[in-house]
């Protein structure tokens, strides 16, 4: 069956060490088809196994989940339009390279922005701030699409201001008004922290030596707090698997979804950008034969992925989803061999 070389791909990864722990969902519009949880949380045989409600950190999945859905409240609620120039929000975001940017344009990852900060993180948001505002532009915006966290941050500042919240009081209210579960959150709460998915800091991390459990693994969104527009949601393959099907409905044209799941404002978000050869929509990404997501999703498709291990795909046109959340930064595989997983995870799937 498919599901079971599914399962098989991820119990090879285990054993080739890409990652300790993986837990897989897959379902359609109306649930769950198949759930999958294997491996121990670390690689000592004595911690636990994971399961359905083991906590990841989902990286960058929270740039789709949290900052991209908060946006598209704000526009529903005509609060923000995606075409208003960033320099609106941001005083210091000056210079003629930079004045017909838009919130669009950070959506898209078109907005001349580098992924990185060439120095340490900031230490406030005041200072990433300045950073971003002040860096040079890498490229000429909608001239090209690089992938930036800095801009999704900016995106975070922004959608905080115009929400009068912070990011983690909005996702949790419009969480909990879309009911969505509430394991897919910002911040875990202390009794959730020692269940989740550990990771190892980075290199270049002033937390390096040490064990992250619950602890947010980048170290940006580390720098502002734990809640940033890039990075810092956690969550379990179910309650993820439960937003995934709030996005399958909408972007199939059901009306019952809550707000801001509103089919023709879904439909503009997930329309692939005009910039020249990329593949991005508004926060998420669409299919190519080159994805992760592998080579047999329809064109619909859209996802993401996050530097933990962690993707989210769904298809409407076949109406399926499909999580894969792993802990690939505890110590494990490279990005490759991530890749690799990822798309003969969904090669595998294909069928059901």
């Amino acid at each position: 069956m498919a599901t079971e070389a599914a399962a098989a791909i991820l119990r090879r990864a285990i054993d080739a060490r890409v990652f300790p722990a993986a837990v897989a969902e897959m379902g359609d519009s109306t649930g769950r088809r198949w759930r999958f949880a294997a491996g121990r949380l670390t690689w000592n045989v004595e911690t636990p196994p994971a399961t359905a409600d083991t906590p990841f950190d989902l990286a960058s999945l929270t740039k789709p989940i949290a900052t991209t859905t908060l946006a598209m409240q704000l526009a529903l609620d005509n609060r923000l339009a995606l075409d208003e120039p960033v320099a609106a929000f941001f005083p210091e975001w000056r210079g003629a390279d930079r004045e017909h940017v838009t919130v669009r344009d950070l959506l898209e990852h078109a907005s001349g922005l580098p992924a990185r900060l060439v120095d340490a993180p900031s230490a406030s948001r005041r200072e990433f701030e300045h950073d971003i505002c002040a860096i040079k532009l890498e490229y000429e915006p909608r001239s090209r699409s690089v992938y930036s966290d800095l801009g999704f941050i900016l995106l975070g500042f922004l959608v905080a201001d115009v929400g009068g919240a912070t990011l983690k009081e909005q996702f949790r209210r419009l969480a909990a008004a879309a009911g969505a579960p509430e394991a897919l959150e910002y911040e875990l709460p202390l009794n959730a922290r020692f269940r989740a998915a550990p990771t190892m800091p980075m290199d270049d991390d002033v937390r390096r030596g040490r064990v992250l459990t619950g602890e947010v693994h980048d170290n940006y969104a580390a720098a502002l707090g734990g809640v940033a527009g890039h990075a810092g949601l956690f969550g379990t393959g179910p309650a993820v698997g439960a937003y995934a099907r709030t996005w399958l409905r909408a972007a199939s044209g059901a009306r019952d979804a809550p707000p801001p799941f509103v089919p023709p404002l879904v439909s503009e978000f997930l329309t692939r950008s005009r910039v020249p050869d990329s593949s991005r929509a508004l926060g998420w990404d669409t299919m190519l034969s080159t994805s992760s997501c592998g080579t047999r999703m329809s064109p619909r498709a859209f996802g993401h992925v996050g530097f933990t291990g962690t993707s989210l795909w769904i298809d409407p046109a076949r109406d399926r989803y499909f999580v894969l959340l792993t802990n690939r930064a505890f110590g494990a595989g490279t990005l490759d061999q991530m890749r690799d997983v990822r798309r003969a995870f969904h090669d595998a799937l294909a069928e059901v």
